[in-house]
């Protein structure tokens, strides 16, 4: 019954069934002919959401939206384009740079796009940029978002397999930097070769500190919250609170652009976004407890420790899973779904818990680059104005640096651990 069920989700999936639907009707006819009561289907549903970790998902998204509106994603692109500007590539290694500092606020990929990437894309247009080169640079700096703290995916990949949300936060932040610096010799190597337009002389002391200043209180608040987290002084769910309360703080005193319907706004933005992300949790929750009840977990297990037991294998082929998925569902549904089953085997093998946290959220986050499931594709084509197919041709040179970081990641598990390690000491 449960590889029946299983089933019927992709059959219905490839149907075109919205995926909450594709996860729920199963489920509910497995209640139905096993004749469990249906009040289980509360329960389980409500014990999802139930978690204290999850708090944190809709405080963040908050948190992104505010900054939309306050104006602060202004004031952090500015500053990226003081500091980068000139560099080769000019307004495309301010998208990298921008993307990294906007991250420590949002925490979600497509929160980058639609903030900062918005106003990043209709820049690189008018300073002359191919309209499909600003969306790529745009969609391929989204993937920091979800692997810097604060991460929503993480937040739910630690709340799914209940490892250490603390420990896979500070375990983003060197992937984070190594993806940034690669995309940025990637942005300078196109630039160079087609000539793209860049500031035209290096900034002075006093300019860079004019443009500082006004963004150091956003810039400051993702190292307040790691700092935070690991002196102990409190949870990832509470520094998500810290954080909405910081913005809104420094929104209404120090930038002074806070007003009753910037805050009325994001809370509509944040329940529709929220909505849709706890929904899913909520069906993968009783869609995962059947697949438990069925023993499907610990018979995909046995397959795939019969393949190999070497941890760097199983690593690979769990890499290869994930890429597949990604094309298909998005992270929070491949999280919830997939995690649960692959993960446990993984573990056994040898496999950190948190190295595998980290290689999985950043290879679902390719799936945002690729068809036919790809939100990112779809968001940015609307914003730049290009075809998909478009977007997908100027992408080519950004998979090279994205492929790069999962393979570091995958082949060297100190590089990941060794903060979350020295953290600990």
């Amino acid at each position: 019954m449960g590889f029946l069920v299983v089933i019927t989700f992709l059959g219905l999936f490839t149907l075109g069934f919205p995926v909450v639907y594709a996860i729920l009707l199963p489920s509910i006819a497995y209640v139905l002919i096993e004749g469990l009561p249906l009040g289980l289907l509360a329960q389980r549903i409500t014990y999802a959401l139930d978690s204290f970790p999850l708090v944190a998902v809709p405080l963040f998204i908050f948190v992104g939206n505010l900054m939309n509106l306050s104006g602060i994603t202004d004031r952090i692109f500015r500053f990226a384009y003081t500091l980068v500007g000139r560099v080769p590539g000019g307004l495309a290694q301010v998208n990298v740079f921008g993307s990294l500092v906007f991250s420590g606020m949002s925490g979600a990929a497509l929160a980058d796009i639609g903030g900062l990437g918005r106003i990043e894309i209709d820049a690189m247009k008018k300073r002359g940029f191919n309209p499909a080169f600003a969306g790529a640079v745009t969609a391929a700096s989204a993937t920091l978002g979800p692997i810097f703290p604060p991460s929503i995916p993480l937040i739910v990949y630690g709340s799914v397999t209940s490892v250490s949300i603390v420990k896979l936060l500070v375990a983003g932040i060197m992937p984070a930097i190594l993806c940034t610096i690669l995309l940025m010799l990637t942005v300078l190597i196109v630039a160079t070769r087609h000539r793209h337009p860049r500031a035209e002389r290096w900034p002075s002391l006093r300019e860079i500190l004019q443009t500082f200043f006004p963004a150091l209180p956003a810039i400051v608040a993702p190292l307040l919250m790691v700092v935070g987290m690991t002196a102990g002084a409190f949870t990832p769910t509470e520094a998500a609170a810290m954080t909405a309360i910081y913005v809104i703080l420094i929104s209404a005193t120090v930038y002074r652009e806070l007003s009753m319907r910037h805050l009325w706004v994001s809370a509509i933005l944040t329940a529709r976004s929220s909505s849709a992300i706890l929904i899913i949790v909520a069906s993968a929750a009783l869609f995962g407890w059947i697949l438990a009840v069925e023993q499907v977990p610990q018979t995909f297990a046995a397959a795939l420790l019969g393949l190999s037991k070497d941890p760097v294998m199983l690593l690979v082929i769990a890499n290869l899973i994930f890429f597949v998925a990604g094309m298909f569902l998005d992270s929070t549904t491949a999280t919830l779904l997939l995690v649960p089953i692959i993960a446990p085997p993984l573990v056994l093998a040898g496999v950190d818990p948190v190295q595998l946290g980290i290689v999985t959220i950043f290879n679902l986050m390719l799936g945002l680059l690729t068809p036919p499931m790809g939100l990112s594709l779809f968001l940015v084509s609307d914003i730049a104005k290009v075809s998909v197919r478009q977007l997908l041709r100027a992408l080519l040179p950004f998979y090279i640096p994205l492929l790069t970081t999962l393979m570091i990641l995958t082949f060297a598990k100190d590089f990941t651990l060794w903060l979350p390690r020295m953290i600990a000491q």
